[in-house]
């Protein structure tokens, strides 16, 4: 199914064909993520999938449901495409100018000397973002995951536990409840250190009083869960509390406004308005969301500068947070999918203040 849209994408651009390096593009194409190879499908859906011995025997099983045609490398990737290409007569290729190496497009436009390259720009991306069905379970089961392995964590976020000691604990209750990998470096910050809001995990030993901040996601075939949760140890102050409860306003707020046709930067302005209100959204330091895939981030973002706008089949975070340095911290981060039917909220766990 996939291979055909490409197909169409090849064909609107008047080409022949389009190749692919992007780990998660070649993902969308033959249904896993190679560290290295070519994917090369054609106007007419025809898919090669160029690897090398290490993944030939997964290509090909791969293969089965994605009907890519495996061809595993004699010399090298560029002569393997230098043969498909002429065999297939193909004279313009669309290429990823996003994100191809220098070396790679120097590598294939000297091979490929009489073929036109034009550029793929974001096409492939706004393609991903429209998600089809067994994508979204396959991110459901992802945040299932991911929130199992939260609740499991939970008891063992006390005072004397450092940083790193949870966060490394984390990641293994996600791998042993089925994760395929972390979706990202998983951050877990306490105290002051939650201010920083993409923060390194360190040797910070929690104390009653603290807050801990999690951004954690799991991982199903490829795609990404994404969450935070923020939590207090011990006892939380009436300024933590009032904190915490206009963040999460804040949060639902955007929520409320995320719908089919709605301008990521309204979704963006609905929760900013939310701070603003009490002076706080100068402590408001990135988007509000972002999409989710193949990819941790991808597609667009909830930005006051975006120019994207929402649709059916887009998945978003929703995450406002506020940060004041020296001080503490607060993200609430929920998953959001914008079904046929309305919008959907993925994130399932309680987002009231839960005091440890």
């Amino acid at each position: 199914m996939n291979i055909e849209k490409i197909a169409n994408l090849v064909s609107e651009n008047n080409a022949d064909a389009v190749l692919l390096f992007d780990e998660s593009n070649m993902h969308y194409a033959c249904g896993f993520s190679p560290s290295e190879g070519v994917v090369l499908i054609t106007a007419d859906a025809v898919g090669y999938h160029i690897v090398d011995s290490r993944y030939t025997q997964t290509a090909k099983e791969h293969a089965a449901s994605t009907g890519m045609n495996v061809i595993e490398i004699t010399s090298s990737f560029s002569s393997s495409v230098k043969e498909i290409v002429k065999d297939n007569n193909i004279k313009k290729i669309l290429f990823e100018n996003e994100s191809i190496s220098l070396k790679n497009y120097r590598t294939y436009t000297s091979q490929l000397e009489d073929v036109e390259f034009a550029e793929l720009k974001n096409q492939l991306m706004t393609l991903r973002n429209v998600k089809e069905p067994y994508e979204i379970n396959l991110i459901k089961d992802a945040n299932n995951i991911a929130e199992k392995s939260f609740l499991e964590l939970l008891p063992e976020v006390k005072a004397g536990r450092t940083e790193k000691e949870l966060a490394a604990l984390f990641d293994y209750i996600m791998a042993k409840n089925g994760s395929d990998g972390v979706s990202f470096d998983t951050i877990l910050l306490a105290g002051e250190h939650t201010s920083m809001p993409h923060g390194v995990p360190s040797d910070r030993v929690i104390e009653n009083g603290d807050f801990v901040l999690f951004d954690f996601g799991a991982t199903c075939c490829g795609y990404h869960s994404d969450m935070t949760r923020t939590v207090a140890v011990g006892y939380a102050t009436d300024e933590m509390k009032e904190a915490y409860n206009l963040v999460l306003s804040a949060q639902k707020a955007g929520i409320k406004a995320l719908n089919d046709g709605v301008p990521c930067a309204d979704v963006y302005k609905a929760a900013y308005d939310v701070l603003q209100q009490k002076d706080m959204a100068k402590y408001f330091r990135h988007s509000l969301g972002h999409g989710v895939g193949l990819d941790i981030h991808e597609g667009y973002n909830a930005s006051p500068k975006s120019k994207d706008i929402f649709e059916v089949g887009n998945v978003t975070s929703i995450e406002p947070g506020i940060y004041l340095p020296g001080k503490f911290g607060i993200r609430i981060e929920d998953l959001l999918y914008i079904s046929p039917h309305g919008r959907e909220n993925l994130s399932k766990i309680t987002k009231e203040l839960i005091v440890l």
